[in-house]
């Protein structure tokens, strides 16, 4: 390899990782809006918001959270291995990241089904007739879990992705910047959850 085909390498893998980097910038802007928008009526109607976290699931969260922390490291050590050439071992904790992201995802359908299925949703009659502060709370639970949610989903394709172009040795030891791009917009998911795990569980 000659030094220009080296210095063209070197820009694309730069450009690559500047270009995530933006997009990530991107999606933290839109989060922290929501953060503070949540701040700003938790700060109006604190009891309600109190009352409602009261009533979820704090096992079914931590559960979230420990898969999706776990699931960070797996990703975290599928880029670790490519870079000693060990396609196989990347391929695998590859599948066990895609894996704890679907059991993220069949958990929280289990604990949004349950919640549904007593009539806890937006406009509900029964959420309608708690309270303006606990109508505000469920909205802003729904919306931002469910914003994630559809984050993990999208970071599923893209590591399920990563997993083809792994096996065709299009991603490898010498080339594998978009695993890493993959692996950071995975990271700024669990990020996320790190947030939205205490603001809506941990209420006190």
């Amino acid at each position: 390899m000659n030094k220009d085909n080296i210095l063209e390498e070197k820009e694309d893998y730069e450009g690559s990782k500047m270009g995530m980097w933006l997009f990530l910038f991107t999606e933290l802007l839109l989060f922290t809006g929501l953060f503070l928008l949540y701040s700003a009526f938790r700060s109006r109607y604190s009891d309600e918001f109190h009352t409602g976290a009261a009533e979820l699931n704090k096992t079914m969260g931590t559960l979230n959270t420990v898969l999706l922390l776990t699931s960070s490291l797996t990703m975290a050590l599928s880029i670790n291995v490519i870079k000693k050439g060990q396609k196989k071992l990347s391929v695998l904790l590859q599948g066990l990241t895609v894996s704890l992201g679907l059991l993220f995802l069949v958990d929280k359908y289990f604990e949004w089904s349950e919640k549904i299925r007593h009539g806890i949703y937006p406009n509900s009659a029964e959420l309608l007739q708690r309270g303006k502060g606990e109508t505000i709370f469920y909205g802003l639970y729904y919306l931002m879990t469910g914003l994630h949610g559809l984050h993990v989903i999208a970071g599923i394709i893209l590591i399920s992705i990563m997993i083809i172009m792994t096996i065709n040795e299009r991603i490898h030891r010498e080339k594998f910047v978009k695993l890493e791009n993959a692996g950071l917009y995975w990271h700024l998911v669990d990020v996320v959850w790190v947030f939205l795990f205490p603001v809506f569980y941990l209420i006190s």
